[in-house]
């Protein structure tokens, strides 16, 4: 089955749920008007269902390839990124300084649904080059921001992450990539990164990297990294690619999905770059880029989950078993909680981008704590739901699940790499219980005062599903507290199982509003959520609150297995 954007129930949560009507109410943010959004959702459907869609299983079946070292795209990536370039959706929350659109980070990340959901392997080039704008227009030069944000914006340049080494992944501060001044403002930027998504392309005339490495003399740790402006092709004086850096793409990683992204070794061997911001602040310019992939990475969980659903439903509808099987009690047990499980996490994704959008808009520290909050609850949980719904979608295929020719497997093989790249789940649940508890757990408390004041208010016409809510809210109540007094290790230990029960209190919250504001189905799809998935709260928070003695007390050699 094709996929269909899924522009009504978008359309709905930003009217309804998570209402983008405060957003555009903002002078920063005022035109988008109701019929502006309709006319970007409408049309965002239209490209990613009819123009990128039929290009996931090309890109599945014939990978993106390295020749003579250039990497060459699967088959239509370079027409469909086209499309998306020359209809101006890279830049939509960009600064029209420079060519973008200012809309908000709410729309973009509902427009960024539907393409991921459509090719996520095609996706994630303009979504690293949207991570790079946001960190250029934050961090760089006059000089830079001039060159190279209008071409970035335009689709002309794509632009990349530079993070990872073989000896430095999560623990980003043991990175041994140098930086030497050449005494000309431009520096000689020497070593090896890995996992460089989209490191090399030739669906745009120039790539952009910007890379960590550390200047002579700095300091050890993250505190003493850089960042640099690293092209592949040198810009001329008229701001057009000239001549070749010192970089290569050493080899494509073969991995278990996404093979229409090509997902390089790169080598800078002494390449030209450019300081990006301050000296040895490189880490706090690059946040700002990951922070804004994080948030896009959830939605990309959220919308792969969106298409393995799709194509589960459709063929439930035409599997005869005794019937379709979608008569069947479990296989509508499967479908219903997959359902479910899509809208809550869809709804926390655009809660956190409303939360931005708000928080650039006004500078209101509340709502810089909200979006700082829900960022990583955005990103864990959208992509712990793709998974589980991808799954979700070979099962009720069955053995034709497992069979590549349906491409139920292919969605489980993509989304697999969400819960990884960006910063794992579990670094997330530990930034969540870590440095966004340093408030002593405010902004997760008006978060949950949120959640009760939703459930008193459906309690006449939902008293069922209130009293369930508020339960579940008071419990996470009673488990923050307790998070936020523990020790550092013991929040640590209970911090995925807490985050798994900080979003399905938030999932369940924004259920009931979709139930009170929509029709039957709405509310059919809250009890399925409120009545299922939320009771699995009870064993995670318990679990959340064991601390880390009882782990901590195996023998290393038991948990290996050995004798």
């Amino acid at each position: 089955m094709a996929y269909r954007a899924p522009v009504a129930d978008i359309a709905f949560i930003l009217d309804k749920v998570v209402p983008l009507a405060p957003v555009a109410a903002t002078g920063r943010f005022a035109e988008a008007t109701p019929e502006t959004v309709a006319a970007i959702l409408a049309e965002a459907g239209r490209l990613t269902s009819e123009v990128l869609a039929p290009l996931n299983r090309a890109g599945d079946l014939a990978p993106a390839r390295l020749e003579n070292g250039a990497v060459r795209s699967a088959p239509g990536f370079a027409e469909g990124f086209r499309a998306i370039a020359e209809g101006g959706w890279i830049g939509l929350s960009a600064d029209p300084e420079h060519g973008g659109a200012g809309l908000p980070q709410t729309l973009n990340i509902a427009v960024s649904e539907m393409m991921a959901g459509a090719c996520l392997s095609l996706q994630l080039n303009p979504l690293l080059t949207q991570g790079q704008i946001e960190a250029l227009q934050h961090h760089a030069s006059d000089e830079i921001r001039a060159l190279y944000l209008p071409r970035l914006i335009a689709g002309d340049w794509n632009g990349t992450m530079n993070l990872t080494e073989p000896g430095a992944g999560s623990d980003v501060g043991a990175l041994t990539t140098r930086a030497e001044p050449a005494g000309d403002g431009t520096y000689r930027i020497t070593g090896q990164k890995i996992y460089i998504t989209w490191g090399d392309s030739d669906v745009t005339e120039n790539t952009c990297h910007l890379v960590l490495a550390r200047l002579p003399g700095a300091g050890a740790g993250t505190r003493g990294i850089s960042l640099f402006m690293v092209p592949k092709f040198i810009p001329d004086q008229q701001g057009r690619p000239g001549v070749g850096n010192s970089l290569k793409v050493v080899s494509l990683e073969h991995k278990l999905g996404i093979h229409g992204s090509p997902t390089c070794v790169m080598s800078f061997e002494g390449a030209t770059g450019w300081l990006v911001g301050e000296e040895n602040k490189g880490m706090a310019a690059m946040f700002t880029m990951m922070n804004n992939a994080r948030l896009a990475v959830g939605v990309q969980g959220v919308a792969v989950a969106e298409a393995a659903l799709q194509q589960a439903a459709a063929y439930a509808a035409e599997r005869n078993q005794m019937g379709p099987i979608i008569r069947h009690a479990d296989v509508r047990r499967m479908l219903a909680a997959a359902r479910a499980e899509v809208f809550a996490a869809r709804a926390i994704c655009l809660a956190c981008a409303q939360a931005l959008d708000l928080a650039a808009a006004t500078g209101d520290a509340d709502y810089v704590a909200r979006a700082a909050f829900l960022t990583p609850i955005a990103k864990a949980w959208g992509t712990d739901v793709g998974v589980r719904v991808a799954d979700m979608g070979v099962q009720v295929h069955g053995g034709m699940g497992y069979v590549e020719e349906t491409g139920a497997a292919q969605y489980l093989r993509d989304v697999r790499i969400t819960p990884i790249y960006e910063g794992t789940n579990g670094i997330q649940a530990m930034d969540l219980v870590g440095r966004k508890m340093m408030d002593g757990g405010e902004a997760a408390l008006r978060l949950i005062d949120e959640v009760l004041e939703g459930a008193e208010a459906a309690r006449a016409a939902m008293p069922d599903l209130a009293q369930a809510v508020q339960e579940a809210a008071e419990s996470l109540r009673e488990a923050t507290a307790a998070m936020a007094g523990a020790s550092m290790q013991d929040r640590y230990a209970g911090s995925v199982p807490y985050l798994s029960a900080f979003a399905r209190v938030l999932g369940a919250h924004v259920h009931l509003l979709a139930a009170r504001e929509g029709d039957e189905a709405r509310r059919l799809l809250a009890r399925v959520f409120v009545t299922r998935i939320l009771p699995r709260n009870a064993g995670d928070l318990a679990e959340a609150r064991a601390g880390v003695a009882d782990l901590d007390s195996i023998p290393d050699a038991a948990l290996a297995g050995a004798a």
